[in-house]
Protein backbone atom coordinates (compact mmCIF):
# COMPACT_ATOMS: atom_id res chain seq x y z
CA UNK A 1 0.00 0.00 0.00
CA UNK A 2 1.59 3.50 -0.71
CA UNK A 3 1.20 6.93 0.67
CA UNK A 4 0.61 10.02 -1.66
CA UNK A 5 0.18 13.44 -1.38
CA UNK A 6 -2.45 15.25 -3.61
CA UNK A 7 -0.02 16.17 -5.75
CA UNK A 8 1.10 12.45 -6.70
CA UNK A 9 -2.64 11.49 -6.42
CA UNK A 10 -2.67 13.91 -9.32
CA UNK A 11 -0.25 12.29 -11.33
CA UNK A 12 -0.99 9.19 -10.57
CA UNK A 13 -4.73 9.51 -12.39
CA UNK A 14 -3.64 12.06 -14.62
CA UNK A 15 -5.44 10.15 -17.59
CA UNK A 16 -8.73 10.47 -15.76
CA UNK A 17 -8.38 14.21 -14.92
CA UNK A 18 -7.33 14.95 -18.26
CA UNK A 19 -10.71 13.22 -19.50
CA UNK A 20 -12.98 14.88 -16.59
CA UNK A 21 -11.17 18.52 -17.69
CA UNK A 22 -12.75 17.97 -21.00
CA UNK A 23 -16.09 16.72 -19.67
CA UNK A 24 -16.62 19.85 -17.20
CA UNK A 25 -14.19 22.41 -18.55
CA UNK A 26 -14.67 21.84 -22.71
CA UNK A 27 -17.74 19.68 -23.22
CA UNK A 28 -19.88 22.00 -20.29
CA UNK A 29 -21.21 19.01 -18.58
CA UNK A 30 -23.02 18.97 -15.63
CA UNK A 31 -20.14 18.25 -12.53
CA UNK A 32 -22.59 16.07 -10.34
CA UNK A 33 -23.15 14.02 -13.93
CA UNK A 34 -19.55 14.03 -15.15
CA UNK A 35 -18.23 12.60 -11.59
CA UNK A 36 -21.17 10.30 -12.18
CA UNK A 37 -19.56 9.19 -16.09
CA UNK A 38 -15.60 8.86 -14.15
CA UNK A 39 -16.97 6.93 -11.44
CA UNK A 40 -18.68 4.72 -14.20
CA UNK A 41 -15.74 4.28 -16.18
CA UNK A 42 -13.69 3.59 -13.19
CA UNK A 43 -16.10 0.57 -11.87
CA UNK A 44 -16.06 -0.56 -15.27
CA UNK A 45 -12.11 -1.03 -15.71
CA UNK A 46 -12.22 -2.20 -12.49
CA UNK A 47 -14.43 -4.91 -13.45
CA UNK A 48 -12.20 -5.83 -15.78
CA UNK A 49 -12.68 -3.65 -18.93
CA UNK A 50 -8.92 -2.96 -19.17
CA UNK A 51 -7.34 0.58 -20.14
CA UNK A 52 -10.50 2.26 -20.54
CA UNK A 53 -8.67 6.00 -19.92
CA UNK A 54 -6.30 4.98 -22.19
CA UNK A 55 -8.18 4.48 -24.68
CA UNK A 56 -10.39 7.41 -24.36
CA UNK A 57 -7.89 9.66 -25.28
CA UNK A 58 -6.76 8.51 -27.92
CA UNK A 59 -10.18 9.34 -29.52
CA UNK A 60 -11.73 12.56 -30.85
CA UNK A 61 -13.07 15.05 -28.79
CA UNK A 62 -16.72 14.24 -30.51
CA UNK A 63 -16.66 10.40 -29.95
CA UNK A 64 -15.29 11.16 -26.00
CA UNK A 65 -18.71 13.04 -25.64
CA UNK A 66 -20.03 10.42 -27.50
CA UNK A 67 -19.10 7.78 -24.76
CA UNK A 68 -19.79 9.95 -22.41
CA UNK A 69 -23.58 10.31 -23.45
CA UNK A 70 -23.34 6.57 -23.19
CA UNK A 71 -21.67 5.97 -19.71
CA UNK A 72 -24.62 8.26 -18.38
CA UNK A 73 -26.81 5.74 -19.98
CA UNK A 74 -25.22 2.71 -17.83
CA UNK A 75 -25.22 4.39 -15.03
CA UNK A 76 -29.15 5.73 -15.37
CA UNK A 77 -29.94 2.05 -16.59
CA UNK A 78 -29.27 1.03 -12.52
CA UNK A 79 -33.00 2.46 -11.43
CA UNK A 80 -35.01 1.10 -14.10
CA UNK A 81 -37.15 -1.40 -12.44
CA UNK A 82 -36.83 -3.55 -15.88
CA UNK A 83 -34.05 -4.86 -17.81
CA UNK A 84 -32.93 -1.66 -20.41
CA UNK A 85 -33.55 -2.42 -23.86
CA UNK A 86 -31.10 0.44 -25.46
CA UNK A 87 -27.61 0.08 -27.02
CA UNK A 88 -24.09 1.88 -26.41
CA UNK A 89 -22.62 1.15 -29.72
CA UNK A 90 -19.39 3.87 -29.20
CA UNK A 91 -18.37 1.95 -26.22
CA UNK A 92 -18.94 -1.53 -27.63
CA UNK A 93 -16.73 -0.96 -30.54
CA UNK A 94 -14.00 1.37 -28.47
CA UNK A 95 -13.65 -0.93 -25.38
CA UNK A 96 -13.66 -4.27 -28.01
CA UNK A 97 -15.42 -6.35 -25.46
CA UNK A 98 -18.70 -7.79 -25.26
CA UNK A 99 -20.14 -4.61 -23.15
CA UNK A 100 -23.97 -3.52 -23.22
CA UNK A 101 -26.45 -1.95 -21.13
CA UNK A 102 -27.95 -5.52 -20.26
CA UNK A 103 -25.00 -6.82 -18.90
CA UNK A 104 -24.59 -4.18 -16.53
CA UNK A 105 -27.86 -4.55 -15.49
CA UNK A 106 -27.37 -7.96 -14.77
CA UNK A 107 -24.60 -6.99 -12.50
CA UNK A 108 -26.90 -4.01 -10.59
CA UNK A 109 -26.28 -4.26 -7.39
CA UNK A 110 -22.17 -4.81 -7.82
CA UNK A 111 -22.18 -2.15 -10.00
CA UNK A 112 -24.22 0.33 -7.68
CA UNK A 113 -22.10 -0.57 -5.23
CA UNK A 114 -18.75 -0.04 -7.08
CA UNK A 115 -19.82 3.07 -8.70
CA UNK A 116 -20.64 4.85 -5.52
CA UNK A 117 -17.14 3.87 -3.81
CA UNK A 118 -15.42 5.27 -6.89
CA UNK A 119 -17.62 8.46 -6.17
CA UNK A 120 -17.17 8.86 -2.95
CA UNK A 121 -13.09 7.80 -2.25
CA UNK A 122 -11.72 8.35 -5.32
CA UNK A 123 -13.60 11.18 -7.32
CA UNK A 124 -14.02 13.53 -4.42
CA UNK A 125 -10.46 13.57 -4.09
CA UNK A 126 -8.44 13.68 -7.35
CA UNK A 127 -10.74 16.53 -9.07
CA UNK A 128 -11.77 19.00 -6.14
CA UNK A 129 -10.04 21.81 -7.88
CA UNK A 130 -11.22 21.08 -11.28
CA UNK A 131 -14.65 21.51 -9.88
CA UNK A 132 -13.41 24.64 -8.57
CA UNK A 133 -13.12 25.83 -11.10
CA UNK A 134 -16.44 25.35 -12.85
CA UNK A 135 -19.04 25.45 -9.71
CA UNK A 136 -20.53 28.54 -8.10
CA UNK A 137 -18.29 30.89 -5.85
CA UNK A 138 -19.37 30.06 -2.36
CA UNK A 139 -21.33 33.05 -0.38
CA UNK A 140 -19.02 32.69 2.11
CA UNK A 141 -16.69 36.18 1.97
CA UNK A 142 -13.08 34.99 2.82
CA UNK A 143 -11.46 31.96 1.02
CA UNK A 144 -9.79 30.62 3.54
CA UNK A 145 -13.42 29.60 5.22
CA UNK A 146 -14.24 28.11 1.66
CA UNK A 147 -11.45 25.89 2.19
CA UNK A 148 -12.72 24.66 5.12
CA UNK A 149 -16.97 23.42 3.69
CA UNK A 150 -17.41 20.86 1.50
CA UNK A 151 -18.33 21.97 -1.99
CA UNK A 152 -22.16 22.13 -2.86
CA UNK A 153 -22.55 19.91 -5.93
CA UNK A 154 -25.89 20.27 -7.76
CA UNK A 155 -27.14 16.80 -7.98
CA UNK A 156 -26.13 15.53 -4.79
CA UNK A 157 -27.58 13.40 -2.69
CA UNK A 158 -28.03 11.63 -5.64
CA UNK A 159 -31.32 9.26 -5.34
CA UNK A 160 -29.12 6.02 -6.29
CA UNK A 161 -25.61 6.74 -5.38
CA UNK A 162 -26.38 9.33 -2.03
CA UNK A 163 -24.05 11.97 -0.72
CA UNK A 164 -20.47 12.80 -1.45
CA UNK A 165 -18.17 15.14 0.42
CA UNK A 166 -15.91 17.03 -1.50
CA UNK A 167 -13.40 19.31 0.65
CA UNK A 168 -11.56 22.17 -1.46
CA UNK A 169 -8.44 21.85 1.44
CA UNK A 170 -7.90 18.54 0.18
CA UNK A 171 -6.14 19.66 -2.67
CA UNK A 172 -5.40 23.62 -2.56
CA UNK A 173 -4.28 24.39 1.36
CA UNK A 174 -0.81 24.48 1.90
CA UNK A 175 -0.09 24.38 -1.46
CA UNK A 176 -0.21 20.36 -1.74
CA UNK A 177 1.93 20.23 1.14
CA UNK A 178 3.35 17.15 2.50
CA UNK A 179 1.25 17.23 5.96
CA UNK A 180 -0.20 14.41 7.44
CA UNK A 181 -3.76 15.29 6.78
CA UNK A 182 -2.96 15.91 2.68
CA UNK A 183 -1.93 12.09 1.73
CA UNK A 184 -4.04 9.25 0.98
CA UNK A 185 -3.46 5.73 1.25
CA UNK A 186 -3.26 4.11 -2.42
CA UNK A 187 -3.77 -0.29 -2.56
CA UNK A 188 -2.08 -2.26 -4.69
CA UNK A 189 -3.36 -3.35 -8.21
CA UNK A 190 -5.49 -0.37 -9.64
CA UNK A 191 -6.82 0.02 -6.19
CA UNK A 192 -7.26 -3.21 -4.54
CA UNK A 193 -10.70 -3.35 -3.88
CA UNK A 194 -13.49 -4.95 -5.54
CA UNK A 195 -17.18 -4.26 -4.83
CA UNK A 196 -17.76 -7.14 -2.42
CA UNK A 197 -14.99 -5.93 -0.29
CA UNK A 198 -16.07 -2.69 0.52
CA UNK A 199 -20.12 -3.46 0.38
CA UNK A 200 -21.71 -3.01 3.35
CA UNK A 201 -24.50 -5.43 5.44
CA UNK A 202 -27.14 -3.40 3.72
CA UNK A 203 -25.98 -3.89 0.20
CA UNK A 204 -25.76 -8.26 0.28
CA UNK A 205 -29.08 -7.95 2.08
CA UNK A 206 -31.99 -9.71 0.11
CA UNK A 207 -35.71 -9.22 1.73
CA UNK A 208 -37.41 -11.98 1.93
CA UNK A 209 -41.60 -13.44 1.62
CA UNK A 210 -43.58 -16.14 2.44
CA UNK A 211 -47.18 -17.02 1.75
CA UNK A 212 -49.03 -16.98 5.06
CA UNK A 213 -50.04 -20.89 5.92
CA UNK A 214 -46.97 -21.98 4.62
CA UNK A 215 -44.36 -21.16 6.99
CA UNK A 216 -40.47 -21.10 6.41
CA UNK A 217 -37.78 -21.53 8.56
CA UNK A 218 -34.40 -20.67 8.98
CA UNK A 219 -33.28 -24.23 8.04
CA UNK A 220 -34.99 -24.42 4.43
CA UNK A 221 -34.06 -20.95 4.15
CA UNK A 222 -30.20 -21.57 4.62
CA UNK A 223 -31.28 -25.14 2.41
CA UNK A 224 -32.35 -23.38 -0.65
CA UNK A 225 -29.86 -20.78 -0.71
CA UNK A 226 -26.58 -23.20 0.00
CA UNK A 227 -27.82 -25.31 -2.40
CA UNK A 228 -27.92 -22.42 -4.98
CA UNK A 229 -25.52 -20.56 -4.74
CA UNK A 230 -22.72 -21.71 -2.72
CA UNK A 231 -22.56 -23.05 0.57
CA UNK A 232 -20.45 -20.48 2.24
CA UNK A 233 -23.10 -17.54 0.35
CA UNK A 234 -25.41 -17.31 3.98
CA UNK A 235 -24.35 -15.10 6.59
CA UNK A 236 -27.65 -14.26 8.36
CA UNK A 237 -31.30 -15.36 8.38
CA UNK A 238 -32.80 -12.51 10.96
CA UNK A 239 -36.56 -14.06 10.64
CA UNK A 240 -40.10 -11.53 11.47
CA UNK A 241 -40.47 -12.95 14.78
CA UNK A 242 -36.83 -13.54 15.90
CA UNK A 243 -36.17 -12.08 19.33
CA UNK A 244 -33.21 -11.22 18.81
CA UNK A 245 -30.37 -11.91 15.87
CA UNK A 246 -29.64 -15.65 15.00
CA UNK A 247 -28.15 -17.62 12.34
CA UNK A 248 -29.82 -20.80 14.15
CA UNK A 249 -30.07 -23.60 11.37
CA UNK A 250 -31.98 -26.13 13.85
CA UNK A 251 -34.17 -22.89 15.22
CA UNK A 252 -37.29 -24.70 16.37
CA UNK A 253 -40.15 -22.45 15.08
CA UNK A 254 -43.20 -24.25 15.80
CA UNK A 255 -44.39 -22.79 19.35
CA UNK A 256 -43.63 -19.47 17.32
CA UNK A 257 -46.12 -17.42 15.28
CA UNK A 258 -45.72 -18.06 11.83
CA UNK A 259 -43.18 -15.06 10.26
CA UNK A 260 -44.30 -13.52 6.73
CA UNK A 261 -40.67 -11.95 6.33
CA UNK A 262 -37.03 -12.30 6.82
CA UNK A 263 -33.63 -10.48 5.63
CA UNK A 264 -31.14 -12.80 3.94
CA UNK A 265 -27.65 -11.63 4.28
CA UNK A 266 -25.38 -12.95 1.86
CA UNK A 267 -21.56 -13.07 1.24
CA UNK A 268 -21.38 -10.57 -1.81
CA UNK A 269 -23.34 -8.27 -4.14
CA UNK A 270 -22.45 -10.39 -6.55
CA UNK A 271 -24.59 -12.88 -4.95
CA UNK A 272 -27.15 -10.75 -4.72
CA UNK A 273 -26.92 -10.29 -8.63
CA UNK A 274 -27.38 -13.74 -8.95
CA UNK A 275 -30.23 -14.76 -6.90
CA UNK A 276 -32.37 -11.53 -8.72
CA UNK A 277 -30.83 -12.20 -11.88
CA UNK A 278 -31.91 -9.39 -13.52
CA UNK A 279 -35.83 -9.17 -11.78
CA UNK A 280 -37.49 -6.79 -9.08
CA UNK A 281 -38.51 -9.87 -7.27
CA UNK A 282 -38.02 -13.21 -7.29
CA UNK A 283 -39.81 -16.00 -7.02
CA UNK A 284 -37.69 -19.71 -5.50
CA UNK A 285 -39.49 -22.48 -3.61
CA UNK A 286 -38.20 -24.86 -1.28
CA UNK A 287 -40.82 -28.18 -0.51
CA UNK A 288 -43.47 -26.40 -2.25
CA UNK A 289 -43.53 -23.22 -0.33
CA UNK A 290 -42.55 -20.14 -2.58
CA UNK A 291 -40.54 -18.09 -1.20
CA UNK A 292 -39.98 -13.86 -2.88
CA UNK A 293 -36.74 -12.68 -3.03
CA UNK A 294 -35.83 -9.03 -3.59
CA UNK A 295 -33.71 -6.15 -2.67
CA UNK A 296 -33.71 -5.45 0.71
CA UNK A 297 -34.38 -1.42 1.41
CA UNK A 298 -32.99 -0.22 4.93
CA UNK A 299 -35.92 1.44 5.57
CA UNK A 300 -37.74 -1.51 5.70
Amino acid sequence: MSLLNAQELHVFHAQDREIFSKLVLKFSRPPAESLLVMATWLWLEDFGFENIFSIILTLTDPLIAGLAYEAVSCFQCLSLNNPPIGRIPLTTKYLKKNISLQMIYKNRYSAITGIKNFLTTVCTRIFTDILLRVLPPSSMSSFDARLRQPLQIPGFPHPIFGSINVMPNEVDRDNFSNKNNNLFFIPNGLWGWNANCIATENDRTLFLTFSRGYPVTHAEIIELFTKEYGENCVEGVYMQHDNKRSFNANANRSCEQQSLFARLVLDSVTTVDRVLDDEQKKELMIYGKNIWARKYDKRE
